[in-house]
């Protein structure tokens, strides 16, 4: 029975002891490192469950039989007289608490919500549960069955150490994630005010939150929080710049301050601006400094730049402020001196005489110096290869750097071949996409057109699918367009490929004609509308489209094939149907506006194909609504039907019309529907339009035109008394 001492055996002692050492070594491998996640109910159980698997393994080992309480054990010699404290004969007890094997069990359980926590170690016991583990080693308890067990056929009790076991598991449970959290946002507390300026930037922020929301805040509110903000942020504008949060605060400072405190938040940060172009937050300062500045500003942060270009151009913040203030903020000198640090080290650390002549023109430079062009034109081409590597090929700066280059290459050699390749070889079409948007880019593009073969052409033509309509409507991008119209010798490849986009796949429908109107009255837009029945006319084309294209064409006379009156021919062709079908459906439309008249004029005029009813459609305009009849008296419509009517262009150098072939003959579709108003016609703000049928050499009707002008010749001199210029030219004709 527990409890009871009996006589110990010669060897008994020598046997315990091994069976303890054994029952120790079980115990230790059922108990693991890692940390358990079991629900708080099962914590009881799982545990009485280990130490009874170690109880029944270490008496197998002892040799002793603990389902059967009667049966005995050899006694040994007591606890006293080993010089220990008195325990239970069974090695699992000595071994049962944390307190005496040293070891934690390593188990963690987890609260109701399954939240981990870490069991308590037997160094973090408290007095409590050590003094009730020392009155267990006072007073011991049982046979061979694991503590705190709870036998119901013998109605045993448990122990005070299993009791203080399940107190020990309610306690070790853990604070809750709601507390958890917030200690950790204690910690982060105490951690930010321990960092330098902690109160001003914490107060400075506070202003911030306020000021962002311009519509909430009144105007004198705003000026007080200003003045206190900046009262805060001066002298320590460095110590605000470079963190994500307070960078904020002073560009709000900068957007609300006045001039002089802008220049002093720059002039304190004066000698600091390249590192804060590449800082990820404070370059964005930088623009702000430069849009809200003046040119004072603007020269102190400038020159910092100067000598760094090769580094900030590849760096991956540094380069987008560094492009940011070359292409909207540098003076024409600035960005000559940074453009010239592409060509090399030497022009980057040796800086030139007389800074304000500094030219970026890479031939002029190679004219005066020759013997630089190896050096120079293989570092340009080392820097453009790197940032085209990196997939930065939207920066302006590369695209002057890449014309610089491509105009100093020999037509036709091999650094010639080998740049073409380098733009076709971007897979996705990005670098040729991005050049066409820039002007130097758009340039770099044409060219490459203008010297590739067919097959090269065809691949970049390709590379702007789905991108046609923009490039219609952007100031650089339709000079590539324009270029494709006058190189590409396959005139199907250009009507497949453009014009589908351009002017809409289903010209039929409503939504692709209203696109097409959208685009005719645009300044931009109609210019690839209309170039190919217009061609190189000053009245469409900038200067620069015209120098451009004077380029283009003489580089043509030596790669292309087709003759240039051939192609215009055959774009024309492609082109007709659509916009004379445009003409038809909406010439009420088109006639309001100055863009419009101009349209109906040159497709008219150079269209192929049938044209009977688009010339119907706008010769019955004349009797339309009052709107339209107003609209026709504009000069813009004025002129339309005067040019209509002679049947081609005047010419200014020969002062004469060019009539085109075969004739118009629009006139005599409109002397149907005007010949019986012709008198009010002459008299009225389309006289001129009169006067042209009188000059038609080729008008059937010219006698009846005349018979009916005399019939009204007192009306013709009341008109021209009154300064109408047109009335007074018939009156002289009728003289003759």
């Amino acid at each position: 029975m527990a409890g009871i001492k009996r006589k110990e055996a010669p060897n008994a002692r020598d046997n315990s002891a091994v069976a303890k050492k054994k029952a120790k070594k079980k115990i230790a491998a059922v108990k693991k490192p890692k940390t358990l996640a079991l629900p708080p109910e099962s914590r009881n159980d799982a545990e009485s469950s280990i130490v009874s698997k170690a109880s029944t393994s270490s008496d197998v080992e002892a040799g002793v039989d603990s389902s059967s309480t009667d049966e005995a054990a050899i006694p040994g010699p007591s606890a006293q007289e080993r010089g220990e404290a008195e325990t239970d004969s069974d090695p699992i007890a000595e071994s049962d608490t944390t307190e005496q094997s040293g070891d934690d069990d390593g188990i963690s359980w987890p609260s109701d919500d399954e939240e981990e926590v870490t069991v308590v170690t037997s160094k973090t016991k408290s007095k409590a549960e050590k003094v009730a583990d020392e009155e267990d080693a006072k007073h011991p308890k049982g046979n061979g069955v694991a503590k705190g067990s709870n036998d119901a056929s013998t109605g045993r009790k448990m122990s005070r150490t299993s009791l203080l076991r399940k107190d020990k598991a309610k306690m070790v449970i853990g604070t809750s994630s709601r507390e958890s959290h917030a200690k950790q946002k204690a910690i982060a507390q105490e951690r930010k005010a321990s960092k330098p300026n902690a109160d001003s930037i914490a107060r400075s922020k506070k202003l911030w939150e306020r000021l962002r929301r311009k519509s909430h805040v009144p105007l004198e509110e705003r000026k007080r929080l200003v003045a206190e903000l900046f009262d805060i942020i001066s002298g320590h504008i460095k110590d605000f710049v470079l963190k994500h949060d307070s960078v904020r605060v002073v560009q709000t400072a900068l957007k609300y301050a006045n001039i002089d405190q802008r220049k002093m938040i720059a002039r304190e940060l004066k000698g600091e601006y390249r590192g804060l172009a590449e800082s990820r937050y404070a370059k964005f300062l930088i623009g702000k400094l430069l849009v809200h500045g003046d040119a004072e500003i603007r020269d102190i942060i400038v020159p910092e730049l100067y000598g760094h270009v090769r580094r900030l151009i590849k760096h991956p913040e540094a380069s987008w402020i560094l492009d940011d203030i070359y292409r909207g903020a540098a003076t024409h000198q600035q960005k000559a001196t940074l453009l010239r640090e592409w060509y090399g080290a030497e022009f980057a650390l040796f800086k030139t005489k007389g800074q304000e002549n500094l030219s970026a023109d890479l031939q002029k430079i190679l004219a005066a110096q020759p013997e630089k062009r190896k050096p120079v034109m293989h570092a340009l081409h080392d820097l453009i290869n790197q940032c085209l590597q990196k997939k930065t090929t939207g920066f302006t700066m590369l695209h002057d750097a890449m014309l610089q280059y491509y105009l100093n290459l020999q037509p036709g050699g091999p650094e010639a071949t080998e740049f073409v390749e380098l733009l076709k070889g971007d897979e996705e079409g990005d670098l040729l996409k991005n050049l066409a948007f820039t002007k130097s880019g758009a340039r770099v593009v044409s060219l490459a057109l203008a010297y590739s073969n067919a097959k090269d052409r065809k691949i970049i033509l390709k590379t702007y699918k789905d991108t046609i309509q923009m490039l219609a409507h952007d100031v650089n991008g339709h000079q590539v367009l324009l270029t494709a119209y006058d190189v590409i010798d396959d005139t199907v490849l250009v009507a497949k490929s453009i014009f589908p986009e351009l002017l809409g796949k289903d010209t039929a429908t409503e939504e692709s004609q209203q696109n097409l109107l959208t685009s005719i009255v645009d300044l931009t837009g109609r210019i690839t509308i209309l170039y190919p029945f217009s061609g190189n006319a000053k009245w469409l084309l900038p200067d620069e489209d015209r120098a451009l294209l004077d380029q283009v064409h003489a580089i043509r006379a030596s790669t292309s094939k087709k003759d240039a009156t051939v192609r215009r021919k055959e774009l024309v062709a492609a082109l007709s149907p659509p916009l004379l079908s445009l003409i038809e459906n909406h010439a009420e439309g088109l006639v309001q506006t100055s863009f419009g008249c101009q349209f109906i004029s040159e497709i008219l005029l150079s269209a192929t194909g049938p044209s009977d009813r688009a010339f119907n459609a706008v010769a019955e305009l004349t009797g339309g609504s009052p709107e339209v009849k107003e609209a026709l008296v504009s000069p813009a419509s004025g002129r339309m039907l005067k040019t209509l009517v002679q049947g081609g262009r005047f010419n200014p150098k020969t002062k004469t019309v060019d009539r085109t072939e075969p004739p118009l003959k629009f006139h005599e579709v409109l002397f149907k529907y005007i010949g019986d108003d012709i008198l009010a016609w002459a008299t009225g703000g389309n006289s001129f339009v009169v006067v042209g049928l009188w000059e038609a050499g080729d008008f059937s009707k010219h006698e009846t035109l005349k018979r009916r002008l005399k019939e009204g010749k007192i009306q013709l001199a009341k008109a021209g008394e009154a300064g109408n210029k047109g009335s007074q030219l018939l009156l002289r004709k009728l003289e003759v």
